[in-house]
């Protein structure tokens, strides 16, 4: 059954069943082509590799290190997750066909969205031998690894939602990955200490660095949950500025529906 003949067949007035086979036929998109594979493989040895690194550099069984430098690792990847959502529609012409099916823009959005958490899932799933070895070897702090999980959830699902967005301004996935990818890169190094320094020294009269810092960095707030410090504050932050992005993905897409 086609994606139309599916979502016109699906219960009316009903507000998620739509999403869900955007989702499913979007997750299928990414398994057929075998992104999904290639994707899920590479990220999961190197993510395995960076921990096993720091495990036999310090000995330590924990996973601290393991998340500190997860997020420049997810800066690269995630932007090669959402760089075929909306662009790659608009490539091949196929966005105004989506958006001619009975259903908001942002039930689209959604449903996109949700597979490529999907498919962020599956890059968390391969760390659970991680896990594993810890709890065979010593007696890890549970609660500082969920804390820690937690935060990296709420970070690569902002960084998805904002690829999201910029995917829907461009029609060349190329183009939507390297500006995801400059702009995730970005967020990062503006919660370094050592590149916050740098850019104030630059103009020291408009302390750019700190402006960064304090109001658009996503570290601060990221690195509160690998400490395991789960603070509300930083909860909305990432709420906040997920559904911003997705909001205006939707509004973008809208104005090329009307």
């Amino acid at each position: 059954m086609s994606t139309r003949a599916q979502v016109e067949s699906a219960p009316a007035g009903g507000y998620l069943p739509p999403i869900f086979l955007i989702a499913r036929r979007e997750l299928a998109a990414y398994f057929d082509s075998s992104i999904a594979y290639v994707y899920t493989i590479a990220f999961v040895v190197l993510a395995n590799s960076i921990f096993m690194n720091e495990f036999f550099l310090t000995g330590t069984v924990d996973m601290t290190g393991f998340f500190d430098l997860l997020p420049f690792l997810l800066a690269f990847f995630l932007p090669a997750i959402t760089m075929r959502l909306w662009a790659e529609e608009r490539k091949q012409r196929t966005v105004e066909v989506l958006l001619t099916l009975p259903i908001r823009t942002l039930q689209a959005v959604l449903g996109k969205y949700l597979a490529a958490l999907a498919l962020f899932g599956l890059f968390l799933l391969g760390s659970l031998p991680i896990l594993a070895m810890l709890f065979a070897l010593g007696d890890p702090d549970p609660g500082l690894i969920a804390s820690g999980y937690l935060g990296l959830v709420l970070f690569g699902a902002l960084f998805l939602a904002f690829g999201s967005f910029l995917s829907a301004l461009s029609s060349d996935q190329i183009v939507a990955f390297v500006i995801s990818t400059v702009f995730g890169f970005a967020l990062v190094l503006a919660g370094n200490a050592q590149f916050v320094a740098v850019v104030d020294g630059l103009v020291p009269g408009l302390a750019l660095g700190t402006l960064l810092f304090e109001n658009f960095s996503v570290m601060p707030h990221y690195d509160s949950f690998v400490r395991g410090a789960i603070d509300l504050s930083s909860c909305l932050f990432f709420a906040l500025f997920t559904g911003l992005s997705l909001w205006l993905g939707a509004l973008v897409l809208e104005r090329n529906r009307g």
